[in-house]
């Protein structure tokens, strides 16, 4: 039961228009339909398409101890994008499936629906974008993930990509927060047998302590330190990233917004001065994608509060608009070879 689901305001998607037939001079809130994931959907039967869903939460920073105003963050990329052209072609869908809210500190309880809502997305054949709120937004999303690959194989190697400033491997012995979110993973994969594949793009040494680089190290997690990225031929991070996408048969991307530098990214949770380029994690995300492994996406961590001239979500744009384009590109090609 979704009762802490709210469907989609269609307020925020409005914006230029150029033309109302010329689908060519279309832009994204023309095209963007409601999706209501509380009503009978089994007649419902999308082409290929992308679903947006917000994740209106703060309490996981709040507990981390962070600067709060992320829940906000839905919203705001939201009105970034419906400005976007459309470069897809028009059998391509966009849906915007509402939000999840977490309005009384139950971020468990939060989670738990986002994974709901997830899993059902996926069973639409949409391919979700889930837009934060906090970085506790992953331990959700993963666990939708899970539950709708397995009902395709019982032990299913899902790699989790996440670029960030932090490994966010701390234990929770007072439950979980925007820090904890892989640990808890790592923890019930365990339980249930499963392999926990994790790789960390972005990494600050400053903001990890000693024993997260023992943790990370003893969960065999692969990670790019942000100073290799910044430094580095990218033939080297090009090797370990393919390396990490031929050991999983299944990806889940994640993106928290404080791994870039704040000149592209200042309303962020924990402001990153020396983060990295998004130009190059777009270089790296179009190698995730065009694997054809990514189930799922997320963005996290946009919080207007701090965000001048909206430049962090503007960021979540491009990011989004690359990888939808990437996407859309990648099924056409296999459209393509079909026939």
């Amino acid at each position: 039961m979704l009762d802490r689901y709210k469907p989609m305001n269609p307020s925020h998607w409005n914006g230029r228009i150029d033309s109302l037939e010329n689908f060519s001079a279309y832009r994204w809130h023309q095209w963007v339909q409601p999706l209501d994931l509380r009503d009978d959907l089994s007649a419902f039967s999308p082409k290929s398409g992308f679903a947006f869903l917000g994740f209106k939460c703060d309490e996981g920073i709040r507990r981390n101890g962070g600067r709060q105003g992320a829940s906000k963050g839905p919203d705001s990329i939201r009105k970034e994008l419906a400005n976007l052209p459309c470069y897809f072609t028009e059998d391509i869908t966009l849906f915007d499936a509402g939000d999840i809210l977490c309005e009384d500190n139950n971020l468990e309880e939060s989670q738990h629906q986002l994974a709901q809502a997830v899993n059902q997305m996926l069973a639409l054949n949409l391919f979700p974008i889930v837009l934060g709120g906090g970085h506790e937004l992953a331990y959700g999303h993963y666990n939708g993930i899970l539950k709708s690959v397995k009902k395709r194989k019982n032990y299913p190697k899902i790699g989790i990509f996440n670029f960030d400033a932090h490994f966010d491997l701390r234990p929770y012995p007072d439950g979980g927060s925007s820090g904890t979110m892989f640990k808890q993973i790592a923890d019930e994969n365990t339980k249930e047998d499963l392999p926990f594949s994790y790789f960390c793009a972005g990494l600050q040494k400053h903001s990890n302590t000693i024993q997260l680089f023992k943790t990370a190290d003893a969960l065999g997690t692969d990670y790019l330190l942000a100073s290799e990225m910044i430094q580095d031929d990218h033939w080297h991070i090009v090797e370990k990233v393919e390396g990490f996408i031929n050991r999983n048969e299944y990806l889940y991307l994640t993106v928290c917004s404080d791994v870039f530098s704040t000149a592209f990214a200042p309303g962020v949770s924990a402001a990153q001065p020396l983060g990295i380029d998004p130009e190059l994690a777009i270089k790296v995300i179009k190698l995730l994608l065009r694997s054809g492994k990514v189930l799922s996406f997320d963005i996290a961590e946009v919080s207007p509060r701090f965000d001048l001239d909206h430049t962090t979500a503007s960021l979540a744009r491009v990011i989004i608009f690359s990888l939808v384009n990437t996407l859309c590109e990648s099924w056409q090609k296999i459209q393509w070879h079909a026939y």
